[in-house]
């Protein structure tokens, strides 16, 4: 596991939490302590906080990153056209195109890391039946992921086509969370969550699918881990969330009948 300390970075560019393995791993050590063991010990005797102000101007803030990175992405693959999406290869450090598409990948780094900051709200409002294995993998996995492949392969790439979808989904996701946390109606309906949860489930199978035809273009340089990794992953990911759906809709429904 530590060999990652001893791999040369794919890019020099030292941009901050890219630039060494150390802050993104104090990071994540920080955050799992806190919502497993500190968070839940200093809020036991105390009244959940509301936090609503702060839901509202986190959760705008959420919808507008990710709408600029989708944005910035879109009009640069369009545009530019840098890349073959039947095979993402990253681009040379040399190429016209690579400080925009370093930019684009990097702030969606980023966002991975600020995406940790929902489980803290999850434990200062003791909300934790939302803290699941589910949520704390998907997180944790996300943020390191993405440390560990642009240092070792280097910014965009094959995940790129994962990054947009994903990118997209968290855009309607978080509409989601701010108009819930203004409304509590629409937390208390189950069919905006159920889309949602569908939505991520379509997301993971075109991730699945996007790397298993590039598996089998011919001539294609995309390192076969990273293939076979994001096949997994979209597998995994998959998986849960069926098993999330399965468990949070379907038995709920026949309760309810």
């Amino acid at each position: 596991m530590f060999e990652i300390i001893n791999i040369p970075h794919a890019d020099p560019i030292g941009l901050p939490f890219a630039c060494g393995s150390w802050p993104i791993s104090i990071t994540i050590v920080s955050y799992l302590i806190f919502v497993l063991k500190l968070g839940p010990k200093f809020m036991e005797n105390r009244e959940p906080f509301k936090l609503r102000r702060a839901l509202k101007v986190y959760n705008i803030f959420q919808i507008l990153f990710n709408s600029l990175i989708l944005i910035m992405s879109i009009h640069f693959f369009i545009t530019k056209k840098p890349y073959d999406f039947n095979c993402l290869v990253v681009l040379p450090l040399n190429h016209e195109y690579k400080d925009t598409d370093r930019l684009i990948s990097y702030l969606y780094y980023i966002n991975k890391i600020i995406d940790l900051v929902d489980t803290v709200f999850f434990v200062l409002r003791k909300s934790y039946k939302q803290i699941t294995n589910l949520h704390l993998i998907h997180h944790v996995t996300m943020a390191i992921g993405a440390y560990i492949w642009q240092r070792k392969y280097g910014y965009g790439g094959h995940y790129t086509f994962a990054g947009l979808l994903n990118l997209f989904v968290h855009i309607v996701m978080y509409t989601y969370y701010y108009l819930s946390s203004q409304n509590p109606q629409i937390r208390k309906s189950a069919w905006w969550k159920q889309y949602i949860t569908i939505l991520q489930l379509v997301q993971f199978v075109l991730m699945f699918s996007h790397s298993l035809w590039t598996l089998l273009q011919p001539n294609c340089d995309v390192p076969y881990p990273k293939i076979f990794i994001a096949m997994f992953m979209s597998g995994l990911m998959f998986v849960m969330f069926i098993n999330f759906y399965r468990k949070s809709y379907m038995q709920t429904n026949k309760k309810a009948a």
